[in-house]
């Protein structure tokens, strides 16, 4: 297939249009940063639980529950999304339930006695935020040709990193402070009277969280052109459970979709508990601050904007297979360099002594850091270009929600094998190794994988 044929009968959307849709991960991405990697999964694990152990065990459990309700979900919804048209509508609602998931995690005081709330305010938020995403996503083939699509999801990728990033030095550098000292990263005392003492400038992450994504989905809404109601919504439901039973019944039969199917619901899982546990592993091994962990989420999210950015430039060009594979050894050999870091140990070396701790292991945790963001941020912006290779374009939704139903199918298996696997050995260490097998047995499926974008730059 040519490119002039595969970029045939799309019209696409004008630049505003393509900046609105671009701003759905601006606003979405300090979820990730703030809740889930770098400020309130640290802040839950060694501040809210009863032991850094038992945090991280729970807080597997709560994202394991969240991640089942989505893949249980999604691929029914976008199947009745794709019949009846407009992506909008469940954009909003799913809007509103991350919002107030988001808020509410706000009622979580160290020490605090109901863990219940805050583990339903972490799962609400969890389906709102993802769920939002899945339509976001859905939306992207109908903004540009196909030759543009991996430089649209890696800019779009890229600005999302860097909205990351201001809200992550926003809560660092202004609002969270260090209870010794009472100032925050910046050296001064938290806005807005946050008490330092009882942790509020990392409690507020979930506020601001909400506020920032209410502001910033705007312009999606505003500007970006949604396709047209294609049926009335009355029998969406049957007509959308039919075509997906259709869809799966097929499924075994299409190697290529089947195979990116079940291969980035690997590797997709062995990422997301990368980030979801990185910084709760820093906090309980190495002993990292809040701010230490914080300097390592705006490093990696650093890096994540460079990888994202030019990782569309080479998906574009070589295809986003290329861009996948390279990025998950750089993710496994990354991983195994942070499960043999310790504060005294180095790849399994001592560093150090008894009298003087040494500073290599904080600095290889840093690097490797640099290296996940670099890495994760081209692997998720190829992945959706990679998706979109897979099905027709009346189908895109559907894919996208069998994309979210394959990698929540182990996003809650994985942080429950990290979680029991941490419990059983009562190790952070050894509870984290779960990831490895992920990416690999991810990479191992890809030679099984067809790119329409590789395929027309070869012909």
């Amino acid at each position: 297939m040519s490119v002039r044929e595969e970029d045939a009968g799309v019209v696409g959307a004008d630049r505003k249009g393509i900046f609105g849709w671009m701003m759905f991960d601006w606003a979405a991405q300090p979820f990730h940063t703030l809740i889930i990697t770098f400020v309130f999964a640290p802040y839950f694990v060694s501040q809210v639980a009863e032991t850094p152990v038992k945090g991280q065990e729970i807080w597997g459990y709560a994202t394991g529950l969240g991640g089942l309700a989505i893949a249980f979900m999604a691929p029914i919804l976008g199947a009745i999304a794709d019949t009846t048209g407009p992506r909008k509508p469940w954009i909003l609602f799913f809007s509103i339930l991350g919002i107030i998931g988001c808020w509410l995690l706000w009622f979580s005081p160290p020490g605090s006695a109901n863990i219940s709330l805050i583990i339903f305010a972490l799962i609400l938020a969890l389906i709102g935020m993802e769920f939002a995403a899945v339509f976001n996503n859905a939306m992207m083939p109908d903004l540009v040709p196909r030759s543009r699509l991996g430089r649209l999801s890696g800019s779009a990728w890229a600005l999302g990193y860097v909205g990351g990033i201001i809200s992550l030095i926003i809560v660092l550098g202004f609002m969270a402070g260090e209870p010794s000292t009472g100032k925050t990263l910046l050296g001064i005392v938290p806005l807005f009277g946050l008490d330092s003492a009882t942790y509020e400038g990392s409690r507020a992450s979930g506020p601001l969280t909400a506020i920032w994504f209410l502001i910033f989905v705007l312009p999606m809404f505003l500007f970006t052109p949604d396709i047209p109601r294609r049926v009335s919504a009355k029998g969406a439901v049957v007509r959308g459970l039919r075509n997906l039973g259709q869809t799966l019944r097929s499924l075994p039969g299409q190697k290529s979709y089947f195979s990116y199917l079940i291969s980035s619901m690997l590797y997709r899982d062995g990422l997301n508990a990368l980030y979801a546990f990185g910084g709760i592993y820093a906090a309980g091994v190495l002993g990292w601050s809040i701010t230490q962990i914080g300097v390592f989420g705006i490093l990696a999210a650093l890096t994540g904007v460079i990888g994202a950015y030019f990782g569309g430039q080479i998906d574009d060009r070589l295809g986003p297979k290329k861009v996948v594979s390279t990025s998950i050894v750089v993710l496994a050999a990354c991983c195994i360099v942070i499960v043999s870091t310790s504060p005294n140990e180095v790849l399994f070396m001592t560093v150090g002594s008894a009298d003087a701790a040494s500073s290599l292991p904080d600095i290889v945790f840093y690097v490797a850091g640099c290296f996940i963001g670099a890495a994760g941020g081209a692997l998720q912006a190829a992945s959706r270009t990679l998706l979109v290779d897979q099905v027709p374009s009346e189908k895109v939704t559907e894919a996208f929600g069998l994309y979210a139903l394959s990698g929540k199918a182990t996003t809650f298996i994985g942080p429950l094998l990290i979680a029991q696997a941490t419990g059983i050995f009562a190790s952070q260490r050894l509870g984290i190794t779960p990831v490895i097998l992920l990416l690999v047995l991810g990479l191992l499926l890809l030679p099984f994988v067809s790119s329409k974008r590789a395929e027309s730059a070869g012909s």
